[in-house]
């Protein structure tokens, strides 16, 4: 059995085609294209044109690889640009006048399949205390959990309004930022969290999305996408901090070159490293492992919560 899904983010969509061969789920293949469908929404309420022709090709493009790898069962859901934008039924029926139908995951949704991605995940398994930090486009989204038996019981699950192209619409619009937007865009994400963790409280912090999966890629200088090779790494706070000091300053076309980043990310990822450092803050972790599964993995293993589950 080969399913697939398409996760089709503020910032990027992504396709995830899995197979089923009796002993559980392994991918087969997996695509990215950046495509900025959620660019500038968050101060315009709008999915721009641009964001959305470019999405609209990358959903047929993954449709016809799906159908290449003899996936007849392909889903594809949108996330908070999609959610929070006016013209959202617009985008919704060109996509399914093109064959390439979408649904909008709530935010709820979009945390518990987050969630659901790292506590499934035998690399993960031995904690007994997890807290998941998913940093979108247009959203982030923040879960800590306990174990209790063989059951997880979440302490703390919310999707706040912190994201990569929300950030670089508004505060972040300089993609050179001076100290003093840094700052403001500091104290927003820190405002807008609002809570403070006590110590321990966090337990082992995971981090979701490119912003951890590529700030790895990038310290292995990695030329090509390994994910055997980037999940499961630790990323310390002291090295994202770091991290933020020295991309910040860069110029777009600058950052483009930096070995190992993902081509499109040049225009959020320091934006991305931002945010996780103030997560991390908020939660007093010392730092994050990194994941490379998601909420897609989950929603084509076991399906939106409160469904039946796949086998």
């Amino acid at each position: 059995m080969r399913k697939a899904t398409i996760d089709v983010g503020s910032n990027s969509l992504i396709l995830v085609i899995e197979q089923n061969d009796g002993s559980g789920w392994r991918t087969v293949l997996e695509r990215t294209a950046v495509t900025s469908l959620g660019e500038g929404t968050k101060s315009t309420g709008l999915l721009g044109e641009r964001g959305m022709s470019a999405s609209l090709e990358a959903l047929r493009n993954f449709h016809s690889i799906a159908a290449e790898q003899q996936v007849t069962d392909i889903q594809a859901a949108a996330t908070m640009a999609v959610r929070i934008a006016d013209n959202k039924q617009e985008f919704l029926d060109r996509a399914a006048l093109q064959g390439t139908p979408v649904f909008i995951l709530s935010g709820e949704d979009e945390a518990q399949l987050g969630f659901e991605s790292v506590a499934n995940d035998p690399t993960f398994s031995r904690h007994e205390r997890i807290t998941i930090i998913d940093p979108g486009g247009q959203s982030t989204e923040l879960m800590t959990a306990v174990r209790v038996g063989d059951e997880w019981e979440m302490t703390f699950k919310k999707s706040f309004p912190i994201g990569t192209l929300g950030l670089r619409s508004t505060i972040l619009t300089d993609e050179s930022p001076e100290p003093p937007a840094i700052l403001n865009a500091s104290a927003f994400i820190d405002d807008t969290i609002g809570i403070t963790y006590g110590r321990g409280e966090a337990g082992f912090a995971i981090v979701l999305g490119a912003t951890g999966t590529n700030l790895v890629s990038i310290r292995q200088r990695l030329l090509a996408w390994e994910p055997e090779k980037v999940h499961g790494e630790w990323l310390d706070y002291e090295e994202i901090s770091r991290a933020v000091g020295w991309m910040m300053p860069m110029t777009d076309a600058g950052r483009a070159q930096i070995v190992g980043i993902e081509p499109g990310r040049e225009k959020t990822l320091h934006i991305g490293a931002l945010i996780v450092e103030r997560f991390l803050n908020a939660t007093l972790a010392p730092g994050c492992a990194v994941s490379v599964r998601g909420w897609r993995h989950a929603l084509l293993e076991r399906g939106l919560p409160g469904s039946a589950k796949a086998s």
